[in-house]
This record gives C-alpha cells, structure tokens and sequence, in this order.
C-alpha cells in the first residue's frame, strides 16, 4: 500500500479544489503573456520606444504572477494526499490567490506613483506608438479574460442561501488579466483625446484611476483570502443554521461551535452538545447532513447529569 493511502476507516483531508481546466487555462495565458512581453521588449528595444519596453516589463510582472498560479496547482496536486498536511493542500490555490493580491497591490501602487510625478512633471508622449501599444495589449488581455473566464464554481445551499464556491488562485490570475485590460482601455481613451486636443494631463490621471480601481480588486481578493488563511469563523448566518439544526434535536445545546474553512469549497467544523439523552456522533452528523459544504466534522457529545429540560416524546 502507498504510504499516504488511506484504509477505509480513516477520514479523507484531501480538501483541494484542483480545476484542471482552470490550471491548462492559466498556461496558456501564462504562454500568450510571455510571448507577448518578449515581443514588446525586443520592438522598444529596437525602434527606442519607453512605451513598448514599459508595457514589456509590465507584462513581466503578470507572468510572474500567473507562475505562481500555476505553481500553486500543481503543488496542491501533488501534496493532495500528504499526512504531513493536516487538513490537506486546500489552502495553496488560497495562498496562490493572495500572492497575487500583493502583487496587484504593488503594481497598483507603482502606477500610482508615476501618473502622479507625470502630472505634475508632464512627459513627452509618442501618441501613434503608445495608442498602439495600448490597443495590442487591449486585444491580447480580452483573449485572455476569455480563457480564463466562467471557471468559478456556484453551488445552490440551504433554500435561498447562496454560496459561492471561488478558486481564489484563479480569480487572482483573472483579475492581473482585467488590470492589464483596464489599465489599456483607459490609455487608450487618455491617448486619443490627448493626441486630438493636446491634454498631456489626461494620461496621468487616468493612471490614477486605474491604480484606484486595482487597488480595490486587490483589497477584496486579499480580505477573502486573508480569512481562510487565518481561519476566520464563516458567515454568522450560516452558523446559526448549523447551530439550530442541532439544537432542534431532543434537548441538545450546543455549548462550543466553531466553522472555518480548509479549502476554498470546504469547511471544518468543531461542535460541543450538552444534551440528557446523549447519541453516537454519527447521529449529529446525520442531523447536519444538508449542509454539504462540512467535510470534516468532529463531535463532542457531553451528557447533562440535572433533570431534563424536555422530554422526548413516545
């Protein structure tokens, strides 16, 4: 047997969400990124354009990001089934998606920076090949938001409840794709009415918007990354239901509850009772089975020695 296979009696902690079509996706835009970046850098290179050579290196950084989207898939598949991990390799494509957070941030903060020294210290700007860097970049960043687009999971829970199942490591690579093509829609509108009116201006502050925008991308990869990281309790309304669902049965309290996520479509759970007619842990388990999103569930059953406050009925 395989030292990390598991006997039919022992619990599962392969909380991975591996999207196999996500992760071919990201190679490719990671290929159609590197090419493009090769192909601006050698054109700057050659022709003396800062916009071409900037725009090359700019791509740079979002190839590194997508390495480590891809570097995040393949490590949580591979260590899937490792002992050493306690509630698996859930959590990398998670620490995949925060990386790329940082990332954005930074790139955010870097744009932020130059739009506002050029507004205040104007540079010349070679309209024709800036409008044209801006528009090829526009057109390869769509392809890619069109590879990697759709591969979020939703699943319907609970009646009315909506909960949403995100690969966090690919929407970070998603969202470097949408600040590439924010970032070139916005040139291209600053270029144009720039070139026709002469507004030096307008460039730098479009930069400033886009930074604003991409800040806020990042800020809310990073605060949904962040609490399954550092096992944040989830939504109180769902623990409340998990809670009452319990406690509908017999006389059960639930005097401990704690729900934290170990993957980005799975949950763990630790639930304390205090009932007078105590029951195997299956029970509570089967009492909790709707909730399909638990997939590590540990029971403490705890027997109530005063006189019961209900009495079951015959």
């Amino acid at each position: 047997m395989h030292k990390h296979s598991l006997a039919r009696w022992e619990h599962s902690h392969d909380f991975a969400f591996i999207h196999e079509k996500g992760e071919a996706r990201t190679k490719q835009v990671l290929i159609i990124t590197a090419i493009t970046m090769v192909a601006e850098i050698i054109a700057g290179s050659v022709f003396g354009s800062m916009a071409l050579l900037a725009d090359g290196w700019h791509m740079g950084t979002h190839a590194g990001a997508f390495a480590i989207t891809i570097f995040a898939y393949h490590y949580s598949r591979k260590h899937s089934d490792n002992s050493d991990f306690t509630f698996g390799t859930g959590k990398v494509s998670v620490l995949g998606g925060y990386s790329s957070a940082i990332a954005l941030a930074v790139i955010a903060l870097f744009i932020g920076a130059e739009s506002v020294q050029r507004l205040i210290a104007p540079h010349e700007i070679r309209f024709n090949e800036a409008i044209a860097v801006a528009v090829l970049g526009l057109i390869v960043n769509l392809f890619c938001a069109f590879l990697l687009h759709g591969n979020h999971t939703h699943r319907h829970e609970h009646g009315d409840d909506h909960v949403h199942h995100h690969d966090h490591n690919l929407r970070g690579a998603y969202l470097h794709v949408l600040a590439d093509a924010l970032t070139s829609v916005l040139a291209i509108f600053a270029l144009t009415f720039g070139k026709i009116f002469g507004w030096l201006w307008l460039d730098p502050l479009m930069g400033i918007v886009g930074a604003l925008v991409i800040t806020r991308w990042a800020y809310g990869l990073l605060k949904d990354t962040s609490s399954i990281l550092l096992d944040r309790n989830i939504e109180k309304g769902q623990i409340e239901l998990i809670r009452q669902r319990v406690e509908a049965d017999s006389d059960n309290r639930v005097s401990d509850l704690h729900v934290w996520k170990v993957g980005p479509v799975d949950y763990a759970a630790v639930i304390s009772i205090v009932t007078h007619y105590p029951q195997p842990a299956e029970h509570y388990k089967e009492l909790l089975k709707e909730f399909r999103e638990l997939s590590h569930l540990t029971v403490e059953v705890n027997s109530c020695m005063g006189d019961p406050c209900i009495v079951p009925e015959e």
